[in-house]
């Protein structure tokens, strides 16, 4: 028993003891197996890394051989030279693609070094902000760019004497066009005035007068092909190829980024110019279709028909000329220039649901663009307003009587009454207003409401306290009004009274909102202005009854500057009229007492009676006179202003003001405010009351 169990612990030790040994082996099995794993594995890790710098080296070395080869590459290719390649379209599609090719490289891919590479970003970014200045009137980047086209051509198109003839001939002035000749003589007035280039051209050739053209039975304003052919002749000019190659790139640049056939013309100083105003749309030419009429539709496909793209119309010194000799040529190219011309400060699509933008320019110039179908033709319409020259010297231009009128206006505006400038379109109303505002105390802040930014009054005073408001597609010209009130001004200057709500606050803001106001208004005479104010607060519902309305708006208006523009476009001040209230005064009389006779009783009566129903009726609640009129070529100061607006001036004005405008009323009217007030103020005797002082016996 005992010899089977130590048999049976032997057998059970040997067990463990195999496996244990089995354990160790294959234990030690696995260790060899793994570390072989490990060893193959860092043989394979150092073949990739040595895979990977061999491939990153060619594909450097590939790099650079590419940036090497591209940097040696000559900037200009061959071009092959035929009959076509000097012409305008030719020249105007390669300067398209160089500057788009300028514009759009990616200079970290030419190898430069850092402070070429910062010079090389500024130029690319100055090109980009000029190319996109320049549609926007901005002249600064319109010579920028201009300057690029002509490096481009004369230095790698290879423009030159022999071959610049293609573009334009020069050589030849019967084969110039009236477009050629005037872009000629465009270019060399302007070397010499300037912006006043086309003034100087229609004032010595007197351009600017009525005449009669061809198959016409009135008298117009027009420049005809004629006349500017036989201008070219005249001045016989001299150009060299500087002066060529700059025409040619003028040419480029108004059909690439400018305006067209207008473009220097927008430039020039003018009142305005418009387009597509005139001649026959497209949309017509199916209707004369219709017609059969073949004689017609062969002379508008001549061209001896004009049409609408060929309506091009400046506006000089307040006449409307038409330019004959310039059109835009396609309707496409009067659809470009009407998509173009209104973008600056992105004011939004103009779509055939919102057929019409009103905007500024960059020069401050004010442009209305309209499309079908809210017009029947693209048309476009710029305003320019020459800041510079805009005082009350300049608009009278030293006519007979101007420099009474001048002080007139100046005490008007330093007296601080409320002025309405009154006139038809075109006749100087916001440059009578710029130049009044040239009076205004230093120490008054101007707050300004326009539809859109025309006056630009910090331009000319950048030091004084301006603000100005307009309308957009969110906020109304009423809630721009109601903002003023709180903006501590303390003139109010209205562009264009032009809608109702603007009418009613503009009476109402005069009234406790400013210490007076400043506006323009289309009425023709005064009692029209009154009646169309009147009517603006009743449509507001600012009042029910119309005499109310009524006595409301004559006791704010002051005084009416009324503009006129005769057919011969000359432009001038008709009248300056005063607004004088009539008080409400008890005309009643108790006379019908003293009468013994029934018929005299009833007389008196009757009298009373009349009076009441005049009242009731038709009560006069004010009345007007002229203070200043233009007669026959001359300004006459008239009536004289009433006692209570000179003593309203003399409380607004200065002292050095204050005695020059005594000494003007004095002149005019033989009147003295001075002692007048003195009188006034004058304290009346005071009587005492109770009994008389006791006299002295000795006097008595």
């Amino acid at each position: 028993m005992a010899d089977e169990i130590l048999k049976k612990i032997s057998d059970d030790d040997e067990q463990i003891t195999q496996d244990l040994a089995d354990k160790i082996l294959k234990k030690f099995r696995m260790t060899m197996n793994e570390r072989s794993e490990r060893k193959e594995e860092n043989q394979m890790t150092i073949a990739n890394i040595l895979l990977t710098l061999v491939v990153l080296v060619a594909a450097g070395t590939a790099v650079f051989y590419f940036i090497k080869k591209k940097k040696e590459a000559p900037t200009e290719t061959k071009m092959d030279v035929d009959d076509k390649t000097y012409t305008l379209e030719k020249m105007r599609e390669f300067v398209k693609r160089r500057l788009d090719e300028i514009t759009k490289v990616n200079l970290y891919d030419i190898g430069l070094s850092e402070e070429e590479l910062k010079r090389r970003k500024n130029k690319k970014y100055e090109l980009k902000k000029a190319l996109k200045g320049c549609t926007y009137g901005d002249v600064n980047d319109k010579k920028y760019v201009k300057e690029l086209i002509f490096d481009l051509l004369s230095k790698e198109y290879g423009v030159n004497e022999a071959n610049i003839s293609k573009a334009i001939p020069f050589d030849i002035p019967s084969l110039l066009t009236p477009q050629d000749k005037f872009d000629i003589l465009i270019y060399m007035y302007k070397k010499d005035f300037g912006y006043e280039a086309l003034t100087e051209m229609i004032k010595k050739y007197k351009l600017a007068e009525l005449k009669y053209v061809e198959g016409e039975t009135k008298p117009s304003y027009v420049i005809t092909s004629q006349e500017i052919e036989n201008i070219f002749e005249q001045e016989n000019l001299q150009l060299n190829f500087t002066d060529k190659l700059s025409i040619v790139v003028q040419r480029i640049y108004q059909h690439y980024k400018g305006y067209s056939s207008i473009d220097e013309v927008r430039d020039m100083n003018i009142d305005g110019i418009s387009g597509g105003v005139s001649g026959l749309p497209e949309s017509f030419l199916s209707q004369v279709a219709q017609t059969s009429d073949a004689d017609y539709l062969t002379q508008v496909s001549e061209h001896k028909v004009p049409r609408a793209c060929d309506s091009i119309w400046i506006f000089f010194q307040g006449k409307s000329i038409r330019l004959a000799f310039l059109s835009f040529g396609t309707e496409a190219e009067l659809k470009r220039v009407c998509q173009n011309i209104y973008k600056y400060n992105n004011p939004g699509q103009l779509s055939d649901t919102n057929g019409y933008k009103i905007n500024e320019m960059k020069d401050g110039s004010r442009v209305v663009v309209v499309r079908p179908s809210f017009s029947e033709t693209w048309a476009f319409f710029v305003r320019k307003f020459d800041v510079k020259r805009s005082t009350l010297e300049q608009w009278f231009k030293g006519e007979p009587g101007c420099e009474d009128s001048i002080e007139l206006l100046k005490y008007l505006v330093k007296g601080a009454r409320i002025i309405s400038i009154t006139g038809e379109q075109g006749c100087g109303k916001t440059t009578m207003l710029m130049g009044m505002i040239e009076n205004i105390y230093e120490t008054m802040n101007i707050r300004v409401q326009e539809t859109a930014f025309e006056l630009h009054l910090r331009k000319i005073y950048p030091t004084r306290n301006i603000l100005t408001f307009r309308e957009t597609d969110t906020i109304s010209g009423q809630e721009g009004l109601d903002v003023q009130k709180k903006t501590d001004g303390s003139v109010n200057i209205i562009g264009e009274v032009a809608t109702d709500p603007v009418a009613s606050w503009m009476i109402q803001a005069a009234q406790v909102a400013s210490k007076f106001t400043l506006f323009t208004h289309h009425a023709k005479t005064f009692p029209n202005l009154v009646t169309a104010l009147r009517n603006s607060m009743l449509r507001t519902g600012v009042f029910k009854n119309e005499k109310t309305a009524e006595e409301q708006v004559v006791q704010v208006l002051n005084f009416d500057i009324h503009l006129k523009k005769d057919f011969r476009g000359k432009r001038y001040v008709e009248r300056i009229t005063e607004c004088i209230p009539i008080e409400d005064k008890n005309e009643y009389t108790f006379d019908h007492r003293k009468e013994k006779t029934l018929e005299g009783k009833f007389d008196k009566f009757f009298d009373n009676a009349t009076h009441y129903f005049e009242k009731v009726t038709d009560k006069q609640l004010y009345t007007y006179r002229n203070i200043l009129e233009y007669v026959d070529g001359e300004y006459l100061i008239t009536n004289p202003i009433t006692d209570e607006n000179l003593r309203g001036m003399r409380e607004n004005m200065d002292d050095s003001d204050l005695e020059q405008f005594d000494n003007f009323v004095e002149k005019h009217w033989k009147k003295s405010i001075k002692t007048e007030n003195v009188e006034e103020k004058s304290m009346p005797e005071v009587k005492r009351r109770g009994r008389k002082p006791k006299a002295d016996k000795q006097t008595v």
